[in-house]
């Protein structure tokens, strides 16, 4: 078989070797290893920048938008919790899935994963 696109591995969540949909056990962790072809997703070091970007982008969006739906409309503050918060949430889980599939997969393309010695 051949290795999923980098796009194609990200969207679906596939396995970056064989391009079974094996990559997440739940919503944002990762499976242990593919259970198609075997690859160890804990020998690469995803760890937290996908977070510490996707919080930045997306508080930066959110801010904007509340702020200019602020000025525009002049809501009750109600309205603001019922549209930012479940946007917030939506915007952070899916691009958190994104973002780690998507690294994942260009660390496997470029064979870096975390040194482990087998004989400490």
């Amino acid at each position: 078989m051949r290795p999923p696109s980098l796009i194609h591995a990200s969207l679906h969540g596939l396995c970056p070797r064989c391009g079974g949909k094996t990559l997440f056990a739940g919503l944002l962790a990762f499976a242990p290893k593919c259970h198609l072809c075997g690859l160890d997703f804990a020998r690469f070091n995803v760890g937290d920048g996908p977070a510490a970007f996707l919080t930045l982008i997306v508080g930066t969006i959110v801010v904007v938008l509340a702020i200019s739906v602020q000025l525009s409309v002049e809501p009750p503050w109600w309205v603001h919790v019922l549209l930012w918060v479940p946007l917030t949430v939506a915007l952070v889980i899916g691009g958190l899935r994104l973002a780690k599939a998507a690294l994942l997969a260009r660390e496997y393309a470029a064979r870096a994963e975390e040194h482990r010695a087998d004989n400490p």
